[in-house]
């Protein structure tokens, strides 16, 4: 604690008694952080047997491999700069080397960051088995740079579990190796990207914010498009339909409102089509003949009633997919501030760790705790939170 004296008492002679008497006027904080390296020589001893004769030597706890090695507090730090933090291997191997002053090599943080995923291996088989298992699961992918090339995140996650895998195909390959989806039987909550329509033997959910995103789109773009405006505003009344309804303690819709929305959904699917009649083209060119944005969204809108009103008729299925976003916007993240992923073997431990981080968030644990009960070779203590 620092005391500090009005400036009128330096060099009063009074100034030691008057301090003792004084009273408290105001109480300020400083919090800092103190860097300190700690040593701890582990020495087997040799000793000479009085009583049963030989020379024994002591034997070092299964945790102290090496002559040098580097402890679990460091190893965690390392591994969550590189994965919480996004910062790249070469940024972490100079904050940590800088900063603690230890001669920490990439080569070493690397393998660090391998030896956690490679401890995940089950705990991340647990997660993937109960995201499958669960009634409802959100779906989303994004685009990634590997070694130079294009590969693509899948994440499949709910309120409890995260799962992200990477693939070099977006689609339906993709989403089968993340296996997940192939074992799925609940409802899936998704963009409107053709692969998810595969899977027949599920429930679909449409993400009803990406198709505001689209129909403010055709608004900006298409002011003659006036259902856009219609239909955007018949979404956000059915939205606020069903939080009234759960407000006042009700699980489905009344009969009024389900009519109400039914008709107004016909007539305005009803109007854009008229407003966007297909015409055939004459000139004679290979391939499928292109519609237009406009109207292969009305198309799509037509197509995929049922599962764009799925969170009207089953208050459980969410009017977006925000969970699967927020799950899969760190991979962006690292993207952003690291750039590629050297190796898919890097970009696959990275997976694997933050589907165990993202998950322990969602189970209220510490996420750098977390990685150090990884190190430590008990990954599942997050499950008891």
């Amino acid at each position: 604690m620092v005391q500090h004296m009005p400036p009128i008492c330096s060099g009063c002679p009074c100034r030691d008694s008057c301090k003792s008497s004084a009273d408290t006027g105001e109480t300020r904080h400083i919090i800092d952080a103190v860097v300190e390296v700690k040593i701890t020589a582990h020495q087997s001893l040799v000793v000479n047997c009085p009583l049963h004769g030989g020379v024994h030597e002591g034997v070092f706890p299964d945790s102290v491999k090496a002559p040098v090695q580097y402890g679990v507090n460091l190893q965690a730090l390392a591994v969550a700069l590189n994965t919480i933090g996004a910062v790249s291997v070469n940024r972490t191997h100079e904050i940590l080397s800088k900063v603690f002053n230890i001669p920490l090599s990439t080569g070493a943080i690397s393998a660090m960051v391998g030896r956690c995923a490679a401890g995940l291996e089950d705990t991340v088989a647990l997660i993937r088995g109960r995201v499958a298992a669960s009634a409802i699961a959100h779906y989303d992918e994004t685009g990634t740079r590997v070694d130079g090339k294009t590969m693509w995140v899948h994440s499949a996650s709910n309120a409890e579990y995260t799962h992200l895998s990477i693939h070099e195909k977006r689609g339906t390959e993709g989403m089968d190796a993340g296996g997940i989806l192939p074992k799925f039987s609940g409802i899936a909550v998704h963009d409107c990207w053709v692969p998810y329509w595969k899977y027949d033997d599920i429930e679909h959910a449409v993400c009803c914010a990406h198709l505001l995103r689209e129909l403010v789109g055709v608004e900006e773009n298409y002011p003659q498009q006036k259902w856009a405006t219609a239909f955007k505003q018949l979404l956000l009344a059915m939205k606020a339909a069903k939080e009234q309804s759960i407000a006042k303690g009700k699980e489905v819709l009344s009969r009024y409102y389900r009519e109400r929305f039914e008709r107004l959904y016909a007539r305005i699917i009803a109007q854009a089509y008229r407003k966007n009649v297909y015409v055939e083209s004459t000139e004679k060119k290979r391939g499928r003949k292109k519609k237009g944005k406009v109207l292969s969204l009305v198309e799509r809108l037509a197509a995929y009633k049922d599962s764009i009103c799925l969170f009207i008729t089953n208050f459980a299925v969410p009017f977006d997919n925000n969970q699967a976003e927020r799950d899969i916007r760190m991979v962006k993240t690292k993207t952003k501030v690291s750039g590629c992923f050297r190796s898919i073997d890097g970009a696959r431990d990275y997976m694997t760790i933050m589907s165990y981080i993202g998950t322990a968030k969602k189970h209220k644990f510490n996420p750098y705790e977390a990685i150090r009960q990884a190190i430590l070779g008990t990954p599942d203590t997050i499950f008891a939170m």
